[in-house]
Parts: structure tokens; C-alpha cells; sequence
């Protein structure tokens, strides 16, 4: 059964659990801030797909004060948790929470940047085109979307390597087994030329890897104008 995430318990839990479940978990995070800051302005406007509770929100609140965010997530549990996370920071005045999918968002263009780590691999192959189409419609010409996921895997050996490192981080045996159960059963992963061929389709340009552990990657895609083309008189 797939976790879930409005369990309380659950969602009090997932800070420490996700740590030991996913590689470089806080490495992740300090490449999407490094990125976010080569591209982006001052009083940027960031979308947060699937913010969970608050820890995206809690590093980048704390380096980027004249940033602001609109973070939207299904769990109302998890949302919750944000809440107060950035309500304890002060900072309530910079996010707005939407809870909900990405249709629930404004329709307007409004965003000069999105982050979805961690989440497409919950959405359904079929609802995947219609999750990124949401979010390239949300963002400004030139806004940049950074993605983080499992991608399909087909060596043994990585999942072997999975497991090795999980254990490292505190998994026990036992965890480590379920993790791989889940794996296979709850997640909606595609390799990755699929994903990038898939954010292609969408219209997103300048699709490339920023980051992989294992069968974990990051993609960065920009949306930039369509050029409109045509015929010159000979």
C-alpha cells in the first residue's frame, strides 16, 4: 500500500525518514539553490510543486529573503506542517499556500521558476503530460523548471548499490526490503529519455541532467518564446 501522506503520523516521521531513503538527499537541495541563484533575479517568484513540509521552503526562506514563493501540495497534513514551519521562521508574508494539484494554481504565467523534486514519480504515466503541461503554462518566457525523481531502472546492480547505500544512512534491513517493494509497486518512474522527451512535448527547450546518484537524476528545462516563422519572398 502507498504511503499516506495526510497520516499524521506519516508526515511526522518523513523529514528523518526521507534522509535515509534518498542519496544525498541535502546535496540535492544545495544544487537546486545554487541553480535558482545563477538564474534568477531579486524578488523572483518561485513555484513549489509538492512542497511536503517545508524543508525546500526553510532553506531557500533563509538565503533569498527578497524571494518569493507559492508552494502547493495535496496533503493538507503536509501542508499544515509547512505552514507552521515558515510561520516559526517569520516569514509567512513571503509563500502562499495552495493546497491541492498544480491545477488548483492561478492560470496566469506568473512564475520565474519551478521545483518539482521528488514528486513526478507519484504521478501516474497517463496524468504526466497534463502535470507539466500545469506547470510550463504557470511559468514566464524564459522560467526555468528543476525536476528531481526515480528514473526507471533495468540494472540489478544499482538497485543492489541502493540498497547498500540506504543501509549506510540507517535503513534497517527490513526498511531497505520495503523501500524496494515500494519501488516497484507505488512509484510512476520512466527512464530518462523518456522524461526528457515527455518535457520536450510539453515545450520546454534546453532539457539536460544537473544532477544523478544512482537512478535518481536531475533535469533543468526552460521555457522560452516560440518563434514564429515566416516564408520569405525569393
Amino acid at each position: 500500500m502507498a504511503k499516506d501522506f495526510n497520516s499524521p503520523k506519516v508526515v511526522e516521521e518523513y523529514d528523518q525518514h526521507i534522509r535515509k531513503l534518498i542519496p544525498g538527499y541535502e546535496m540535492i537541495h544545495q544544487q537546486v539553490d545554487a541553480i535558482l541563484q545563477s538564474a534568477l533575479q531579486p524578488n523572483s517568484h518561485i513555484l513549489i510543486v509538492g512542497c511536503g513540509t517545508g524543508y525546500e521552503l526553510e532553506y531557500l526562506l533563509k538565503r533569498h529573503p527578497d524571494w518569493i514563493f507559492t508552494a502547493v501540495d495535496p496533503s493538507l497534513t503536509m501542508l499544515e506542517k509547512a505552514k507552521q514551519l515558515v510561520a516559526d521562521l517569520g516569514r509567512s508574508a513571503q509563500v502562499t499556500f495552495v493546497h491541492g494539484e498544480t491545477s488548483a494554481l492561478p492560470d496566469q504565467a506568473c512564475f520565474d521558476a519551478a521545483l518539482s523534486i521528488l514528486v513526478a514519480h507519484f504521478i501516474a504515466d497517463e496524468s504526466k503530460s497534463t502535470f507539466f503541461s500545469e506547470i510550463y503554462d504557470r511559468l514566464k518566457v524564459n522560467g526555468i523548471l528543476l525536476t528531481y525523481d526515480l528514473m526507471t531502472c533495468t540494472n540489478p546492480q544499482q538497485l543492489q548499490a541502493l540498497r547498500y547505500v540506504c543501509l549506510a544512512q540507517g535503513l534497517t534491513e527490513q526498511q531497505c526490503q520495503k523501500m524496494l517493494e515500494r519501488m516497484e509497486r507505488d512509484f510512476h518512474s520512466i527512464s530518462t529519455e523518456v522524461y526528457q522527451q515527455l518535457l520536450h512535448r510539453t515545450g520546454f527547450m534546453d532539457v539536460h541532467s544537473y544532477s544523478q546518484i544512482l537512478m535518481y537524476q536531475g533535469l533543468i528545462a526552460q521555457k522560452k518564446k516560440k518563434q514564429a516563422y515566416s516564408a520569405q519572398a525569393s
